[in-house]
């Protein structure tokens, strides 16, 4: 962790945070933060598939190959 934040510290900035926003608005201060997190997440994740080019493919193409019988190979028998 970076940061090296204890328990004692996070103990004071939530006190402050609390100060200074109050208890009604604290909720919609952490779901605003979760939002933003999990945004970052999905970018992130999608931005690593993008350049390490694990793209997946659409259903269609996988299931018209399942749909028409099969593969071509086991026709030509």
């Amino acid at each position: 962790m970076p940061f090296n934040i204890g328990p004692g510290e996070l103990i004071l900035v939530l006190v402050i945070v609390l100060i200074i926003f109050g208890p009604g608005k604290l909720p919609d201060i952490g779901s605003a933060i979760g939002r933003g997190v999990r945004e970052f997440r999905k970018a992130s994740s999608d931005l690593e598939d993008s350049i390490r080019g694990d793209t997946k493919s659409p259903p269609s193409e996988t299931g018209s190959s399942e749909a028409t019988g099969g593969s071509s190979t086991a026709d030509t028998k």
